[in-house]
This record gives structure tokens, sequence and C-alpha cells, in this order.
């Protein structure tokens, strides 16, 4: 590793020790680089000559100087039960670093062994779903949402048996955070009030540095009201691309409002506003259309845990900026995929009518947007053709039209400004499933290309149209299990 100006620090270890167990990893036998991200290591503030160098580290049998692995300590609600067994069961924070840009990185090693809280569990993940975190980090990467990022991945000979017999693997994850929701309802259900006001004043600290000046009460409230406010806008952007999250339990929110922990997830195919992806949710509590609500669920869970140290009333008041910073949120990014610029007040129904639209007639959601921000240099037949009944295209394009004559922006600049939010490639669940059998097989080169695709999802990348493909019938609406 060529060492640019990279600092090291461990501040997480700045908590009482409760937070977190010291764990060493359990090392994986004869480990390969799969994937390393150099431009991500270049971002962190180092280079990297030989990848295989860090095998051994992805496999945990080997720790850089400064490196003290930690397994934290959190718990949360999952699937509404609040449950006091969780914390890092297969993942150790290593240590953090300071990048040049003064950016704070978390490593956490994913695949590492055995926990105390690991609970039932092997401690290890799989080829298959280590790919699909990779995978799904540097899409939303691209796609310009706040996401943990991968940094490397390994895979190893050690055989790690799920429902069949599986390869094992390993994931470097690097997160501005790995604090959750979590973290808090461990603190406040088990450590008591000092220990909620000493991680708040941590958070606040390291990621919310602006506030630091602010009289206590008042520093508190606009630290709680923000934290409501970027979980309710990330869920605005994941509806914006079409994105489902699985598994939104309060232990994989995250404090900094980055999407965290991708397990089952999805983008839709064919629009349906009330798709599951995750098959283990048996009531559909996680589906696409109920993430706005669970997300304001999870942020009162956290209100919760703030109430041995804040005034109900303010925690109240905080709680209520979720529904305003949502809806403008939501309005704003539809307006964009619409290229709607100028004011109008029937917009709001314009935007509701397209979706019950979408829904009503199965259309394929990111390829119907991309088509309408090409409508002036391609014409309606890409649109039309996602249409069973060209009629119901027809008169929607009819209004669409008519709203337009309202812009003042030139069809090209409006319709440019709309492919760099209606992007052309998603991670559709069949292609990563293709890759995954590639990789299965020891070919990792559709997975390199399919991340290089994913790197600019808003480009025509004329060279991989047949990623922007509309998926076989097999591919649609595949359900992913939390298994991993």
């Amino acid at each position: 590793m060529t060492n640019e100006t990279f600092k090291v620090e461990h501040r997480y270890l700045d908590l009482p020790d409760s937070f977190y167990s010291r764990v060493k990893p359990t090392p994986l036998s004869q480990p390969k680089m799969v994937y390393f991200n150099h431009k991500l290591a270049a971002q962190l503030g180092f280079h990297v000559q030989d990848e295989q160098d860090w095998a051994q580290i992805g496999a945990g049998a080997e720790l850089l100087e400064g490196m003290d692995p930690v397994a934290m300590k959190y718990t949360g609600h999952q699937f509404g039960m609040y449950n006091p067994e969780l914390g890092d069961g297969r993942g150790l924070l290593l240590w953090e670093t300071v990048a040049p840009d003064g950016t704070r990185w978390d490593w956490h090693l994913k695949g590492a062994g055995t926990t105390p809280y690991s609970r039932f569990g092997d401690g290890r993940a799989v080829l298959r779903s280590t790919i699909r975190e990779y995978l799904c980090s540097e899409a939303m990467h691209g796609l310009g949402i706040p996401t943990t990022r991968a940094l490397f991945m390994i895979s190893a000979k050690d055989p790690v048996r799920r429902e069949s017999i599986e390869t094992a693997a390993a994931l470097m994850r690097v997160a501005k955070s790995h604090i959750r929701f979590g973290h808090f309802e461990f603190a406040a259900y088990h450590e008591g009030p000092e220990a909620v006001k000493t991680l708040l004043e941590q958070v606040i600290s390291l990621h919310f540095p602006h506030l630091i000046e602010l009289p206590e009460p008042q520093r508190h409230a606009r630290w709680f009201t923000e934290v409501v406010e970027r979980t309710a806008r990330l869920i605005a952007d994941w509806q914006a691309v079409g994105f489902c999250h699985g598994v939104m339990n309060s232990d994989n929110m995250s404090i900094i409002g980055d999407t965290f922990d991708y397990g089952p997830y999805a983008f839709l195919d064919d629009f349906d506003a009330g798709f599951v992806c995750n098959h283990s949710d048996h009531e559909g509590r996680y589906a696409y259309n109920r993430q706005p609500q669970i997300g304001f669920t999870n942020c009162h869970y956290l209100a919760n845990a703030l109430l041995p140290i804040m005034e109900e009333d303010t925690v109240r008041e905080c709680l209520g900026s979720y529904e305003t910073a949502y809806n403008q949120r939501f309005k704003h990014n539809m307006q964009a995929k619409l290229g709607l610029e100028e004011t109008d007040d029937a917009d709001m129904a314009l935007i509701m009518d397209t979706f019950s639209m979408l829904h009503e007639h199965r259309v394929d959601y990111t390829r119907f947007f991309r088509g309408i921000s090409n409508l002036h240099r391609h014409g309606n037949a890409p649109v039309r053709d996602l249409f069973a009944d060209r009629s119901v295209a027809d008169e929607w394009l009819e209004r669409y039209e008519a709203r337009l004559q309202k812009e003042t922006r030139a069809h090209d600049e409006r319709e440019y400004a709309m492919r760099q939010v209606n992007p052309k490639y998603i991670l559709r669940n069949y292609l990563a499933q293709q890759v995954i059998m590639e990789a299965q097989n020891g070919n990792y080169a559709p997975m390199k290309e399919l991340l290089k695709v994913l790197e600019t999802p808003f480009d025509e990348q004329p060279q991989f149209e047949h990623y922007a493909a509309l998926p076989p019938d097999w591919g649609k609406h595949l359900n992913i299990s939390c298994s991993s």
C-alpha cells in the first residue's frame, strides 16, 4: 500500500466498552482477490500495487498495524419486534481512516467468523450474497444515492453450509459511519441515559460537526431533525430509482442516512407498487410502497431511544419534519424525472396518475422513464412499445405533451437533464443472478464488466446496450432470501 496522506484512528473505541467486544477474525483458507476497487482506494488516500497482498487481510489472516478488530453491539426492531440480542454476528470493525479530503471511513470486514453476537450463525458470508452486496453498493453510488461502499472482496476454499454447501467469501465494506439506529436503542434500553448522551455527542462530533457549538438542547434537537430528514430523503431517492430494501429493520438504518446492509433487495422491473423483494417478508412489511411509512416507524423507534435525554415535545416536533422532507424530496425527484421545471399545481396529480398507470399496466419502470427522456430524439415508439394497450400510452403521452407546453427549456436541454436522473442501466436481479452463476464457476469477468456499466448508469454506453434490455420472464420479480 502506498500511503498518500492516510490517517488511522479508531474513535469507536472511545465509546464505553459495552458497545463492542474485541474479536480476532477467524482466518479463511486459500483466499483469492475477486475484485479491488482502486478508484475508491484512491479516494480513501492510498494506492495498491499488488491486489493479492490484500487477500490475507480480507481472509482475516493478517491485520495492518493499527487495526484493532471489534464486533459492535446494538439492538433493534426486526419486523416490528424488539430484539435485544443483536450485534455484529459475522463482521468486524477493523479501524477508521481519515482521507486526504478529511472524510472519515470505517473499515468493516464482513464474513470474518463468529463473534459473541453470532447467536446460532457461523459468522461467515457466502460468495452469492457478497457479490450481491458489492454490486448494489457500487450501483447505488453510481446512481448518486448515499450508500456504504465496497473496497474489495475475496473468495476462499472454505465450504459454508446454507440451503446447500456454498463457497465462502468476505467483503471489506467501508462507510462514513457504521452507527445504526439500533446503537441508540441498545444504549437507551440496556445502558442508561449517560450512554445515550455519550453516543449522541460522539455522533455529532464525528458526523455533524456544524452542530457542535449549539447549546445542548438545541444541538440535540437539530441533530435529530437532520437524522429524520436524511432518512426521509433517502427513501424518496430509493423510490425514484425503483429500489426496494428488503429488510428495513431499525438495526439496518444508518444514523447518517446512508443505504445500509444489502441483504434481500431489488430494483423494480414491471412496476408493482406492492412489490416485496424478500421472500421471508410474508406480510409485505417492506414492500416498495410501504418504505416511506417504515422509514418513519424506524425514526419513531429512534425517538423513543432519545427520550431519556430529550423532552418528549421536542422529540415529537423533530419527528414532524419527516413527512415534509419526504414529500418535498419525492415531488422534486419525480418532477425532475418528468422534466418539469416550471411550477404547476396539477403536477402532483400527474405524478400520481403516472404511478397508477405504470402499476395497472405493469410497465417497466426504468425503461419508461428513460424512454420519455428521449421523446424528442427517438419518438414515442420506445414508450408505446412498453404497453400491451397502446391507447393507454397514447392518452398519457398526449397529456404529458400538453404539460410540456408550459416548460420554457428547449427540448434538448430538458431531455439532457432528464437523462441525468433517469438511468439507462440498473442492477436488475437477473443481471446479478447471471454474474453470480458465472462467479460460482470461477469466472469473474462478467461481474467486472457489470460493475463497469453500473459506474455510469446514466450514460448511453452503446457497447453495453444488452445490459439495458428488458428482463427475461425467468428474471422478473425474483425473490431473495435473508440467507447469506
